[in-house]
């Protein structure tokens, strides 16, 4: 899936203008993209049962066919194309190039959706390839260049488009508004649990609460609790990610590889949820719920701390100079990034060492948080005056060494 969704980014780089036609195949595309999941998880629950892996693998194999009638449609119309495609004279190299690429995963997930009929193990080799054949032929490509020679440069430079390299460029747009979207089921999911399972039964009130609705929605209050906590997490680290893409001005390959990875324990917070709401009635569970929730939201956090961290390496290139390294913003990122995973990572072993207060530690730290990002500024700003002051006045002091030592005579020195 994750394969599919990498190959589209890169598909509508090189396909700038969309006409209906392109919009239909698209959402097409998306169809069958949403429908993965559901195979995935037949893979998982029945692994040696064929039909799994063999609609997993004709769905992959029919997005790729679709994704392959985009590429075609696109060329036989050039004004489709980016301006690069357009001007270029060897559209034909660009248009077998891409094709080679989007087809060597569907040509093995149909591999694998045979073989899985014979020997399943074999299927699933040939789908972890789908994944690693990217970089596997990358390796290849550069053994060869050490051993036989350099590449041809202006080849390798009309292929940057449309490769797997983790250093080139990415659609910062496009990584923004697929993590808005997480962001945002994520946070309909915790909704959607609070008014399935938090609803109290009309007839139950009427006879266990008199009739009073607010008596019985007490009841609920623990689950209410774990709601705005998870929500206000989600939002905080929305907030935090939409920080750093303020300021990142191009984003790269591992970037977004970084950015997926955080997305998928964003993804995770309403298992978070379900596990925190569940303290009243499943007390002596609550110490491996509120770690698994410590850790969910650390994974979550220390990879958009990644992302800064590659974008320090390439500054120049991928971040706004405010934040670069000595900017104004700087240190307040630094700290604004690193608060999540500190705070968690510090919950996590606080309620490994006092179990008994695990529960009091938790939400300290749901309620600690925001108005620890609300004073997070000022307390950097008093940082960085501090940390000012005090070389300022070790260089005085150095200053001062150096004018004694001038004023006295080389006898005086000596002595």
């Amino acid at each position: 899936m994750g394969s599919s969704c990498k190959v589209g980014t890169l598909l509508f780089q090189v396909i700038e203008l969309i006409d209906d036609v392109l919009a239909l195949l698209n959402l097409a595309c998306m169809m069958i993209i949403t429908f993965l999941p559901y195979t995935f998880s037949l893979m998982a629950s029945f692994p040696d049962v064929p039909f799994g892996i063999f609609l997993f693998s004709v769905c992959a194999v029919v997005i790729g066919l679709i994704q392959a009638v985009i590429v075609a449609y696109g060329f036989y119309h050039p004004h489709l194309l980016n301006q690069q495609i357009q001007v270029s004279e060897n559209q034909n190299f660009y248009k077998r190039h891409i094709l080679k690429i989007i087809l060597r995963g569907p040509i093995l997930c149909f591999l694998a959706a045979i073989f899985s009929f014979f020997f399943i193990p074999l299927s699933y080799v040939l789908l972890g390839l789908v994944i690693v054949f990217p970089h596997l032929t990358r390796f290849i490509t550069w053994c060869k260049t050490k051993i036989v020679g350099q590449r041809d440069e202006e080849e390798h430079s009309s292929l940057e488009t449309f490769t797997f390299y983790l250093s080139e460029p990415l659609s910062k747009e496009r990584v923004e508004a697929f993590s808005d979207g997480v962001y945002a089921i994520v946070a309909t999911l915790l909704i959607l649990d609070i008014c399935e399972d938090n609803v109290p039964d009309p007839r139950e009130v009427k006879e266990k609460f008199h009739g009073s609705l607010l008596e019985a929605l007490s009841e609920y209050g623990p689950n209410y609790l774990a709601y705005f906590g998870s929500f206000v997490t989600i939002g905080l680290l929305w907030f935090v990610h939409h920080s750093l893409f303020l300021y990142v001005t191009k984003a790269t390959r591992l970037m977004g590889l970084l950015n997926i990875l955080s997305l998928a324990f964003i993804g995770g917070l309403p298992l978070a949820y379900q596990l925190t709401s569940e303290f009243a009635e499943k007390s002596h569970n609550e110490i491996e719920a509120i770690q698994v929730s410590c850790v969910i939201t650390f994974f979550a956090s220390i990879f958009q701390f990644a992302i800064w961290t590659t974008a320090l390496l390439h500054e120049r290139e991928t971040l706004h100079p405010f934040a670069r390294y000595g900017g104004k913003e700087h240190a307040f990122m630094f700290a604004k990034l690193a608060l999540y995973p500190c705070v968690s990572l510090g919950a996590f072993f606080l309620t490994c060492l006092l179990s008994e207060f695990s529960t009091a530690i938790f939400h300290l730290m749901q309620i600690v948080i925001p108005f620890a990002f609300l004073a997070l500024r000022i307390f950097v700003r008093i940082s960085l005056t501090i940390i000012k002051s005090v070389m300022s006045l070790s260089r005085r002091k150095v200053v001062l060494l150096e004018e004694e030592e001038a004023c006295l005579s080389p006898s005086e020195t000596l002595s």
